[in-house]
């Protein structure tokens, strides 16, 4: 049970609703650090400039400020004024190894780009927390400000977990909230519980034969006709051991054999595949699919198979009853007509996942096309010529902060 509060509590709502005002007058700064962020990007876990920008913005808040060891992460601890649970808030702030070609006049000049917003991610969270501190003393519990990095690769969320990120507020989150950027109407938040999004994996198989001249494939092993009928198998696979409501993607985008000249049969062929599974189970279980079928194709046609199989996030998983709480919360603060439930699930990945795997939360989506552009029309996200509004920083500056607020209130009633 969660401590009774010492002072009186805020009635339910209030200092949410409050919140979407609150946020309108850090429009033009949370604008200034995004834009910022944009023109200087950095890729990976190693964000030197970014997490300074960062910590800059923090500066002189009531936070307790952790960076990361292994990783340039920052974790930011607001304790309430009430005494009560932890709630997690994140934003990652890596960019993509891209040419920009946005045309934006703050674009990316040093050949990376933040072409999946976490730009804006990254000043929506430090909205937020400027918006919470206003609030600390009403506020019945904690905050965690999860500021990661390496999202795109290769993954920050596992290493802040293993630096202690769950433990920071002295106990474990009750629930984590996330928010991405897509380029849809702006403002719009998008919300599914279960599978939001899928698993990422990575197959690589290579035939092993025996090379020798193109005219006479009789004196080799060719590699090349088995990793041919493998890429077809492994489709036909997907429909007859998996079920299609619990469906697998996997796309074969590399194919390798031979050498430089076409009358050279090589010794080896390879190809490599991107797979997506809306379950940890299917996904595990696509692997060792693959590598029997490898095994098999490769041993009819005198070959042997190596086959490597590679887990980079599992699915991103939204708790249903923290999906619908908020669903809820976001209804009251934006309107009825600003939060859709999502037909289905992305089959785009997220390491977010590894939070959501060991603390109840949802994952949301905030629409953010750019004014003037029709959502159907917009590039999208890790496209070159990504552009996303960022006058939705205040509005997702107070989601996140609703969330947390909202969230802590009703544990302090349970």
């Amino acid at each position: 049970m969660t401590a009774e509060p010492t002072t009186t509590p805020t009635p339910l709502g209030e200092t949410s609703r409050r919140l979407a005002e609150e946020a309108r007058p850090l429009a033009a700064e949370l604008r200034e650090l995004r834009r910022d962020l944009h023109r200087n990007p950095e890729l990976g876990n190693h964000l030197p400039r970014t997490q300074a920008a960062v910590l800059a913005a923090l500066e002189g808040l009531p936070l307790r400020i952790v960076r990361g060891e292994a990783l340039s992460s920052v974790v930011a601890v607001l304790e309430g004024g009430r005494p009560g649970p932890a709630v997690l808030l994140r934003g990652d702030m890596d960019a993509l190894p891209i040419e920009e070609d946005s045309g934006e006049e703050f674009a990316s000049v040093n050949g990376a780009m933040h072409a999946c917003g976490h730009d804006l991610h990254t000043a929506g969270l430090v909205g937020a927390a400027k918006l919470l501190c206003a609030h600390r003393e009403e506020l019945p519990g904690s905050v965690v400000f999860m500021f990661q990095p390496g999202e795109e690769g290769p993954g920050g969320a596992l290493p802040m977990i293993e630096e202690g990120l769950l433990e920071v507020a002295g106990e474990r989150p009750i629930a984590a909230y996330g928010i991405h950027v897509m380029p849809w109407g702006s403002g719009t938040t998008i919300h599914r519980a279960g599978p939001t999004m899928a698993g990422s994996y990575v197959l690589n198989v290579t035939m092993r034969g025996r090379g020798g001249h193109g005219s006479t494939p009789s004196a080799s092993v060719d590699p090349v006709p088995p990793l041919v009928e493998y890429v077809g198998a492994l489709q036909a696979a997907i429909t007859r051991e998996f079920n299609v409501f619990d469906p697998v993607v996997a796309t074969v985008t590399q194919l390798q054999a031979g050498g430089d000249a076409p009358n050279v049969i090589g010794d080896t062929a390879s190809c490599g595949a991107t797979v997506r599974a809306m379950t940890r189970e299917t996904g595990e279980r696509f692997g060792a699919v693959a590598e029997r079928l490898a095994a098999g194709i490769a041993a009819a046609h005198g070959c042997e198979a190596e086959v490597g199989y590679t887990v980079v996030y599992p699915p991103t998983v939204s708790d249903p009853a923290e999906t619908a709480f908020a669903a809820s919360t976001l209804r009251g603060l934006l309107g009825e007509e600003k939060v859709v439930e999502a037909p289905h699930a992305v089959m785009g990945s997220e390491d977010f996942s590894y939070v959501l795997e060991r603390v109840p939360g949802a994952f949301l989506f905030m629409g953010a096309a750019p004014q003037g552009v029709e959502p159907s029309e917009a590039a999208v996200n890790h496209s070159a010529e990504a552009r996303f509004d960022d006058a939705v920083l205040p509005t997702q500056a107070a989601a996140l902060a609703a969330l947390a607020v909202e969230r802590l209130e009703r544990a302090a009633r349970e």
